[in-house]
């Protein structure tokens, strides 16, 4: 089997499951177990459809850094939960935050590599493995901010979810083009000039989606777009000039909130376990005393029978449960 990455946008896949599963089936204790569920059956389909010999579950370990907070003050501020004493707590159902451990254990169990990295999110950790994966790279997310990472050249697509799990976009440069028509090189800049209302991004007054693509399109970059605002003999249409003057304080701060970054000293794929491999003898039995416990029932079926088309777990075994 050739080598193929595939790196999960994580809470982009447990949100969705959350809330596009009911949340009726429930363990013992009355705990939902919808987004549990919903992603070990996400887990399954993926790899039995794209066929990844790596695959890592890519953690926010901090949701909302505090240095992209630092340049923008409304990152994601529409989604601090109301009773958040320091702006850091985000908004999450009653019923998905008791699941977020659960899924955390289930997946370490099943031996699926979960990284993150300190004051950083899921998507700075994808952005370093896509950046240096050697290897085809196929990113799962409902998340458009990821489009910037897709490259042909180094075989990094994006498996968009927002359509749902039976209607999966796999998005190439082409298709970003055809989406935006912009490259996904182009992609950062084309959302700082638009604007995010999801990520709190205000963009620029005056430059909605086309005018964005046109100016980069033009341009290039939306350094090059500063250049030629800051240059009187470059053609810049003068309406234009003055939308990007009167949002100079913001375009200096938005391009590092928007571009992932790439350099995460995250540990190398082999070193994080992510090569994928069937459970052994004694991590299946872990697994399954809390597939009976948690109420999983056919979903861990599922997720067991997709891990079984690989190698055998290798080495010695030790039951996480006395």
């Amino acid at each position: 089997m050739a080598s193929r990455l595939m790196l999960l946008d994580t809470a982009s896949l447990y949100f969705r499951a959350f809330h596009g599963i009911p949340d009726t089936i429930r363990r013992a204790d009355g705990t939902p177990v919808n987004a549990v569920r919903g992603l070990l059956d996400m887990i399954a389909r993926l790899s039995t459809e794209y066929g990844p010999t790596h695959l890592v579950a890519c953690w926010d370990n901090s949701w909302r850094p505090a240095w992209r907070v630092a340049l923008l003050p409304g990152y994601k501020a529409q989604r601090v939960a109301a009773a958040s004493p320091d702006g850091d707590t985000e908004t999450v159902p009653e019923g998905l935050t008791a699941q977020i451990p659960m899924i955390r254990e289930i997946l370490t169990v099943a031996g699926i590599a979960l990284v993150g990295a300190d004051d950083h999110e899921a998507d700075d950790v994808i952005g370093t493995y896509a950046q240096s994966a050697g290897m085809p790279v196929d990113v799962v997310t409902g998340d458009r901010d990821l489009f910037q990472l897709v490259s042909d050249d180094r075989e990094v697509r994006v498996l968009y979810t927002a359509r749902g799990m039976k209607n999966l976009e796999v998005l190439t440069e082409a298709s970003v083009v055809g989406r935006y028509r912009v490259l996904p090189g182009q992609y950062a800049d084309y959302a700082t000039l638009r604007g995010d209302a999801s990520d709190g991004l205000p963009g620029v007054a005056g430059i909605g989606e086309k005018t964005a693509a046109q100016l980069l399109g033009e341009y290039g970059s939306l350094d090059g777009l500063l250049a030629a605002a800051a240059d009187p003999g470059s053609g810049l249409a003068a309406p234009v000039r003055a939308k990007l003057a009167a949002a100079g304080e913001y375009l200096q701060a938005a391009p590092a909130v928007v571009h992932v970054v790439r350099d995460l000293p995250v540990p190398a794929l082999e070193a994080a376990g992510a090569r994928l491999h069937a459970p052994g003898p004694q991590a299946r039995a872990d697994l399954e005393r809390l597939g009976s416990g948690w109420n999983l029932g056919g979903s861990l079926n599922r997720f067991l029978h997709a891990l079984a088309a690989y190698p055998a777990e290798q080495g010695g075994e030790t039951s996480r449960y006395p």
